[in-house]
């Protein structure tokens, strides 16, 4: 490994992410691992120089404290946060003797031989959503173990409008993978139908999916491996041994049993903008490495409550509107983040001088640098007057458009 890694051991503070950025701004690579990390796993990670205890208020479900295992903590040197930056680099460099060796093509270099490591020749289905994160490992998988990766993209009738064709050309066309599209809509909205829970939506998708690249595995020979694009505050965000969930996210939390897969995910101690780095670095087009985040289930959490299909082309044009406007004004690439969605409810208007009870649209549009917190963008407001004509114009069953002001926290970014 070209790199010096620091263990940060999650003991329930909510600073668990600035701490292992902070360790990476100084040059050294860091994971976040939980409190409770025996000796032998441990030992087992490659690199490692030092441990860094991240202590914090939370308690463990039983409530008891949250005390690593003693053992474990002889292996290292040891630095308790919170603390400042001069003690922070006095514990890697001076005590650690730690070389600033962090960079992204060192970790790509590292990335590729640990692929190589756990693969061997078998062969490896990826998950391609044809956002960054899923993107990027497709990138390292090529360079690690070129033809033995097949990509799978899933059309679930959740995706914004053209994203199917254009993941399609891209990937298959372009960039010459082994791409198999599979057509899933009506078998997710099926499965989804009446569904109003966020969470329960969250996890239906998530099974589906696994079931879809079950079935597709089952078509292919030599598949031992299932890739995911998951990144860190994915893992943060559907919660820790130390911290409360925020909502779940299908690509964490391991596979079912019944399901003899073993997980490849490269990303999953990065985070975002470290992941657009990476991309950037592997040589992939500026088009899809800063593509608009898009979460795993789609717009299945943008169409609020539960999905009909009128609501869900609803969101699917008013979001290709926005994201039309945007690019005119000159905001694409310079605003993170921005898309619409709409309640399961009506408000009363006129249209046509006549009553109209349809719709709200809600826009969205944050700013962010690793996702874990986001600011709201001040549009101006000839734009969104623009945006609000086009929409309530435009989009069937829509008779009003707000915007959304709230940052996270005390909002996600995403509503569901």
């Amino acid at each position: 490994m070209k790199q010096d890694m620091f263990v940060i051991l999650d003991q329930g503070s909510d600073e668990n992410a600035a701490l292992a950025r902070r360790v990476r701004a100084m040059g050294c690579y860091s994971e976040i691992h939980p409190h409770d990390i025996t000796r032998e796993e441990l030992a087992a990670l490659p690199g490692v120089r030092g441990v860094i205890l991240s202590h914090g208020k939370n308690t463990l479900p039983d409530g008891s404290a949250p005390v690593p295992h003693a053992d474990a903590l002889t292996l290292y040197p040891t630095l308790d946060a919170p603390c400042s930056d001069e003690a922070l680099r006095t514990f890697l460099f001076d005590t650690c003797h730690a070389s600033p060796t962090w960079t992204t093509e060192n970790f790509i270099d590292d990335a590729v031989e640990q692929l190589r490591r756990q693969i061997g020749d078998r062969r490896v289905l990826l998950a391609l959503s044809g956002g960054v994160d899923s993107s990027v490992v497709a990138a390292l998988l090529i360079r690690a173990i070129g033809d033995q990766l097949v990509c799978v993209h899933v059309n679930h009738g959740l995706l914004r409008k053209g994203e199917p064709e254009q993941v399609v050309r891209v990937f298959r066309d372009e960039l010459g993978a082994k791409l198999i599209y599979v057509d899933a809509t009506d078998r997710f909205l099926n499965k989804l139908a009446g569904v109003s829970e966020p969470e329960a939506k969250r996890k239906i998708i998530g099974a589906e999916f696994i079931d879809v690249f079950a079935e597709e595995a089952a078509k292919l020979s030599g598949i031992d491996f299932l890739a995911q694009g998951t990144i860190y505050p994915d893992i943060a965000e559907s919660g820790t041994k130390t911290g409360k969930a925020v909502k779940a996210h299908h690509n964490v939390g391991g596979l079912p049993e019944k399901f003899d897969f073993e997980l490849v995910e490269p990303l999953k101690y990065l985070f975002k903008d470290e992941v657009r780095a990476v991309g950037h670095a592997l040589g992939l087009p500026d088009s899809m490495v800063y593509r608009q985040p898009f979460p795993g289930p789609g717009l299945g959490v943008r169409c609020l409550g539960a999905i009909t299909r009128d609501r869900l082309e609803a969101v699917r044009e008013s979001d290709a509107i926005l994201r039309e406007e945007f690019a005119r004004a000159g905001l694409e690439g310079k605003v993170w983040q921005y898309f619409t969605l709409i309640p399961d409810f009506r408000s009363t208007g006129v249209k046509d001088n006549a009553r109209a009870f349809e719709w709200p649209v809600i826009i969205r549009a944050v700013n962010t640098v690793d996702a874990m917190t986001a600011t709201i963008e001040r549009l101006d407001w000839d734009l969104l007057d623009r945006i609000t004509y086009r929409i309530t114009h435009e989009v069937p069953g829509v008779n009003r458009v707000c915007y959304d002001l709230s940052p996270k926290p005390t909002g996600t970014i995403e509503w569901e």
